[in-house]
């Protein structure tokens, strides 16, 4: 018989003691500025995908106005190393003039404000908040985060906005912040949307989709 979805709390604990209690995103970054570009070129890329193009890019772009006046062609060869990475530089030159124009040179503290902002959606929006301001609105669902959340039994969705909408419910507000980051670190390490590893995952005894009996 299929085991029920586990008790966050215990789930959560056993999840802070293998990796800690608050990990923080593997985007590199200085400061906010770097931190809304990094975050806003991630989607579809891996962390390390990311990274390798950012590293040269901040030494280039320093600021939104830097971001806001390169000629895109240049722009979009900057960001060549990620996938669509054409949108991406749009809407990278596109958030950059907004930002300055409508948020005073700073990226916006509010889900909101982030929404209107040129290729942001909620996922971007919650890391940024999450990361750059302490401020948790909602929970940022990625590939990790879904697999993780649909395995252990908490949504039965795909869509990152209704599984976002189950943990919503189903977890404290005050771990919002944490369990993103929790699950993402659990599906890089054996919670693998392509093959999970069950015997040496932290919630093997308590999870309703592990193969371990």
């Amino acid at each position: 018989m299929k085991r029920a979805a586990p008790n966050i709390s215990e789930a959560l604990s056993l999840l802070k003691s293998r990796y800690g209690d608050i990990p923080h995103t593997q985007l590199k970054h200085r400061n906010n500025t770097d931190l809304f570009v990094a975050v806003l070129l991630s989607p579809q890329c891996t962390d390390k995908q990311t990274n390798a193009v950012t590293e040269t890019l901040f030494k280039k772009y320093r600021t939104f106005d830097d971001y806001a006046n390169v000629d895109i062609r240049r722009l979009s060869a900057d960001l060549g190393g990620l996938n669509y990475y054409k949108t991406k530089a749009r809407n990278l030159k596109a958030s950059a003039q907004m930002i300055n124009d409508r948020f005073d040179g700073r990226v916006p503290k509010t889900m909101d404000g982030l929404m209107e902002l040129p290729g942001v959606g909620r996922k971007v929006a919650n890391v940024m908040l999450n990361e750059g301001f302490g401020i948790y609105e909602g929970i940022a669902v990625d590939t990790h985060c879904a697999v993780v959340s649909r395995r252990l039994g908490y949504s039965r969705h795909m869509d990152p906005k209704r599984i976002e909408q189950d943990l919503l419910r189903k977890i404290p507000e005050k771990e919002w912040g944490v369990v993103s980051s929790l699950f993402i670190e659990l599906g890089r390490d054996t919670c693998k949307a392509a093959k999970k590893e069950c015997k040496r995952c932290i919630l093997k005894e308590i999870c309703p989709s592990s193969n371990v009996a």
